[in-house]
């Protein structure tokens, strides 16, 4: 904060001067354009200076005298355009395919993605792209590691198949799961991940130590507490994953056989066990959801500050399959050929077989809650989960912009759950997610107006990432070069 006031004093003091500016000499320019963020919604016709890696300046174009050479500096005529904050995609994996790890950086900077959440993997890989993109600021997203989840045991994603690839390490003790959150805050991870096979005893510890290091802690709710006691320790949860047994009217008996089935599969492989638990209670919560039940886990969500990741492109993509529409499926040209073929391969054999009633309850369920919980002001940050289920790099985090909006949240809600919100979470909100001074310079320059029609993100013309410039031809030559 000091270092913030005192950049905005020296701006004060030089802007103080008369004549022409001198420091606005070497800067990226943008004129006349329209600014959208969540401090200030939509500001018409400003200008905005970036020097280096900063926004050193923003004012009104039409009220302001101040000049500059033009030929000294990088000049943008924003006219009928929108400049946002950077995006954030705060859940993906780097780990879950990992040949196609090495290009998305490239994917996620092309399609305006700023900064990323990695939400598990093996910490030697994911810890190995967090070095690079810190290493290249300018031409690399922002990633934000968690290591592996920690979970319990048997674990959920312990490598036996490659729907359950190797992300998680799975605790056998309480001091086990400690153990584990000290090794990977000494490799440097900026959250920790807690799973669903944790016991109570293990969660508590995992929580409270982190809190102790200061580590904020997201997961899924352990299938054996409810969802008002795991929220206690939780700075955020992802896919809504198990909330729907502690809205049920009989949440109490759902936990109960919840702990039964842990005990009797204990010696069973952690997804098999997963899914068993989940098809014996999903569609039962569904359809014997209590709206007072629902409105005390929704008030302790708020009271505790649980923010909400709910992956909507993911939690309804067996239903809707926008992975079956031309202009989704266009993306898959950028992957590595290897991905692409399966990827292909795997749609066409899923689409022999229709939507669930299943998969429609859960849409239906997720699309009441994102509605209610929006309406209680609890705070969402847009994640996708790429590449799990043909969710492409950097695409798909503007699809799950647009399921915001369908489920209730504003334009500018959901632009704020992608900008303002992933920076307040890791306590970045004096550096990133405003047009403001001294804010990083991480932005997108759009040719129409979100606010209008979220979907307008992707028509994106220009990227400055960390003070680079990428204008559209740039963009372009990212994707052609990853076109196989």
């Amino acid at each position: 904060m000091i270092k913030h006031l005192l950049y905005l004093l020296l701006v004060f003091l030089l802007l103080g001067c008369n004549s022409p500016i001198s420091m606005f000499e070497n800067s990226t320019i943008i004129t006349n354009v329209n600014t959208v963020d969540a401090k200030d919604g939509l500001k018409e016709n400003r200008t905005v200076v970036i020097k280096g890696n900063k926004i050193l300046k923003v004012y009104s174009t039409s009220n302001s005298s101040i000049s500059f050479d033009s030929e000294k500096n990088v000049v943008i005529d924003g006219s009928g355009k929108y400049l946002i904050p950077g995006l954030w995609d705060a859940h993906v994996h780097f780990a879950y395919i990992e040949a196609l790890a090495p290009t998305m950086f490239q994917q996620f900077l092309a399609y305006g993605i700023t900064s990323v959440r990695d939400t598990g993997g093996k910490i030697d890989f994911v810890k190995e792209w967090k070095n690079k993109a810190e290493a290249d600021p300018s031409g690399a997203p922002r990633v934000k590691i968690a290591g592996p989840l920690i979970d319990g045991m048997p674990n959920v994603y312990d490598g036996s198949s490659p729907t359950n690839p190797p992300l998680s390490v799975g605790a056998g003790s309480v001091e086990e799961a400690v153990r584990i959150v000290n090794h990977l805050d000494s490799i440097g991870v900026d959250l920790i991940k807690a799973y669903e096979m944790l016991t109570p005893e293990q969660f508590t510890a995992v929580t409270d130590r982190a809190r102790e290091l200061g580590l904020k802690v997201t997961g899924h709710i352990p299938l054996s507490m409810d969802a008002i006691t795991a929220s206690a320790g939780m700075n955020s949860m992802e896919h809504l994953r198990n909330i729907e047994m502690s809205c049920a009217q009989d949440w109490e008996g759902l936990l109960s056989q919840r702990r039964d089935l842990l005990v009797n599969g204990k010696n069973d492989q952690g997804g098999v066990l997963r899914s068993r638990i989940h098809t014996a209670q999903r569609t039962r919560a569904y359809e014997t959801q209590d709206e007072d039940n629902t409105d005390k886990v929704l008030n302790a969500l708020l009271k505790n500050g649980t923010w909400q990741v709910p992956t909507l492109a993911l939690s309804t993509a067996f239903s809707e399959r926008p992975f079956l529409r031309p202009a989704w499926q266009e993306s898959f040209k950028y992957l590595p050929r290897e991905v692409e073929t399966k990827w292909i391969e795997s749609i066409e054999r899923i689409t022999e077989t229709p939507p669930s009633q299943a998969d429609k309850d859960r849409v239906k369920w997720t699309e009441n809650m994102v509605r209610k919980m929006n309406k209680k002001g609890i705070t969402f940050m847009a994640g996708t989960d790429c590449p799990i289920l043909f969710l492409p790099p950097g695409r798909s985090l503007h699809e799950e912009l647009a399921k915001l909006v369908d489920y209730g949240l504003s334009p500018l809600q959901a632009i704020e759950s992608a900008t303002a919100h992933p920076a307040e979470y890791f306590d970045m909100q004096d550096e990133l997610g405003f047009i403001s001074e001294a804010m990083i310079a991480d932005l997108l320059l759009l040719n129409a107006n979100p606010l209008d029609d979220i979907n307008n993100t992707l028509k994106l013309n220009t990227l400055i990432k960390d003070g680079k410039v990428y204008d559209r031809a740039a963009l372009d030559d990212i994707l052609s070069k990853l076109d196989n």
